[in-house]
This record gives structure tokens, C-alpha cells and sequence, in this order.
């Protein structure tokens, strides 16, 4: 799925979403979402580099940042410093520091916990192009939390977030056409969103594969093929 949060954060998401929740007869497994520009390896980061272009007002730099105090690699977790990098990130809106902000205010997590607050962050990341915020607020709407519950909403934000490379939101959105759940039956689609989720090891859609297969002619399945021979993620909003 899209790249995740280090260390504290993936429990803190957990605690957040839960487990696997998903409305549709498969069952998933669900690994949380995080932002995409906040995952970049930090093993062998340039910490004083960073934190100098980070100061200067580069939000990337920001954002980056924030992921190493989030995953100790500043020397220790600090979810303050953290915040604090988000937070100038997010002013400048910076789709990707908008919704790791979200999930942390979602959470209670260096910020008061603030559903409302954690949805309007979510919204802005995701009309941004965050595939982070549109994955959060597909998730929001498929369980009524914080908004009505509305699939056709849900359907909109993970299918975007799927044409942003997200293997989850692949798997969901796949899942979606094949049962038409806020979008119309299209086992084309479906075959599609599940195969490049499976290519990126999502096992859930592996398993899927070849049931949705055994319901196509050879035309369909020619044409998926071509679909995905084609695709080309969108980079999420930076």
C-alpha cells in the first residue's frame, strides 16, 4: 500500500481504523494509511541538511522531517518537534503534511483529538492530491465516521487514491467493481485495480484474482490486460 508510518505511528494508526473492516464478502487485510511524502527511507538521511532546509520553509523538508522525529531517526521519537514541522508543512498546504497531520489529530496524538478538524485536514490533502487524504477520506465515508456514510463518496476518494499507486486502495477499489458497491459492476476495472494490487504483493487481491477471472470472456480479459500493461500512477500531491 502506500508507503506507511514508522515505529509509533503504524500502532497509532492501528488504534485509529482498527482492523479490518471492509464491506465487502472478501475478507482484507488491513494495514492503515500514511502519508506518501513522509516515507522515504531515513536510515541514512541527512538529519542537519534536512533540518537546515526545513527551518529555511521547504515543506517537503518539513514533512521529511517530521517522519524522522516520528520514527525516532532524529535520535528519538519526539512527536512535538514532529507536529511542529507538519504543522508549517500544513500552513503552506502541503497535501502530504495535511494528512499526516489529520491522522494525528484523528489520533489525539501530539494534537487534541478533533474528528472534525482531522476530516477538514483529510479533505484539503485529498483535494490536493495526497494519495495519503484521499485513502483517509475514502475510509471516512465508507464507515460513516466523522461524515455520512456514502459509497459513491468512498468509491471517488479510493479509486483516486488507486490511480496514485496505493495497492490497498487498489484492492478496494477492485473489490468495489466486482461487487458494484458505489461504482457499477465492471469486471474489466475490477480485474485491473486487483491485478496491480496483487503485482505489488497485496495478497487479498491474489486470492481474488482468479475467481473475478473464471467470470470474464477472452475479450475482457484482454482488455484488463491492456489496462494494466498501460498504467502509470499519479504522483501524490506534493
Amino acid at each position: 500500500m502506500k508507503p506507511k508510518f514508522i515505529i509509533s505511528v503504524v500502532v497509532l494508526a492501528g488504534a485509529v481504523f482498527g482492523v479490518a473492516c471492509f464491506i465487502f464478502q472478501q475478507q482484507a487485510t488491513y494495514v492503515p494509511p500514511a502519508p506518501n511524502s513522509v516515507t522515504s527511507n531515513t536510515n541514512s538521511i541527512d538529519l542537519a541538511g534536512l533540518k537546515a532546509k526545513a527551518d529555511a520553509g521547504d515543506p517537503a523538508a518539513q514533512t521529511h522531517l517530521a517522519q524522522a522525529y516520528l520514527g525516532g531517526s532524529a535520535g528519538k521519537t519526539d512527536i512535538t518537534n514532529a507536529v511542529k514541522y507538519l504543522q508549517l508543512a500544513a500552513d503552506k498546504n502541503y497535501p502530504d503534511a495535511l494528512a499526516a497531520l489529520g491522522e494525528l489529530t484523528q489520533a489525539g496524538q501530539g494534537v487534541p483529538r478533533n474528528l472534525d478538524a482531522a476530516t477538514q485536514l483529510y479533505r484539503r490533502a485529498a483535494d490536493g492530491g495526497s494519495v495519503a487524504g484521499q485513502y483517509n477520506l475514502a475510509y471516512l465515508y465508507e464507515q460513516g465516521t466523522g461524515v455520512k456514510q456514502d459509497e459513491k463518496e468512498a468509491a471517488k476518494w479510493y479509486q483516486l487514491a488507486a490511480e496514485g499507486g496505493d495497492p490497498i486502495a487498489q484492492f478496494d477499489i477492485g473489490q468495489r467493481y466486482k461487487l458494484g458497491v458505489g461504482v457499477a459492476t465492471n469486471l474489466v476495472q475490477a480485474l485491473k485495480w486487483l491485478s496491480l494490487a496483487a503485482a505489488q504483493g497485496q495478497s487479498d487481491s491474489a486470492k481474488l484474482l482468479p475467481v473475478v477471472q473464471n467470470q470474464m470472456s477472452g475479450d475482457q480479459l484482454t482488455e484488463a490486460r491492456q489496462l494494466v500493461s498501460q498504467f502509470t500512477p499519479r504522483a501524490s500531491g506534493k
